[in-house]
């Protein structure tokens, strides 16, 4: 949301807040929970929580730092390509 509003000329304002340790949320209703720290430890940890049975909850930090230049700046280009088309 946050950069969305950025794009549309918003003012940053309430906006800037953490999450919560889902880990620790997972286990203290009786779940498992693991925490992905780097893209090697996708398959293996995901392997862990299939195989372990019960509930898993796996938290998959994502970076989103690049989707303004996705989502914004690259698709606005395409369509004034597809406009002079």
């Amino acid at each position: 949301i946050r950069w969305k509003q950025a794009v549309d000329n918003f003012p940053d304002f309430g906006l800037t807040f953490g999450n919560p340790d889902f880990v620790k949320y997972a286990e203290s209703y009786g779940a498992k929970g693991s925490r992905i720290e780097s893209t090697e430890a996708i398959v293996p940890t995901l392997e862990r929580a299939f195989s372990g049975g019960g509930v898993h909850l796996v938290v998959v930090p994502i970076d989103y730092t690049e989707n303004k230049r996705v989502l914004v700046d690259e698709l606005r280009e395409k369509v004034q390509q597809i406009d002079v088309e």
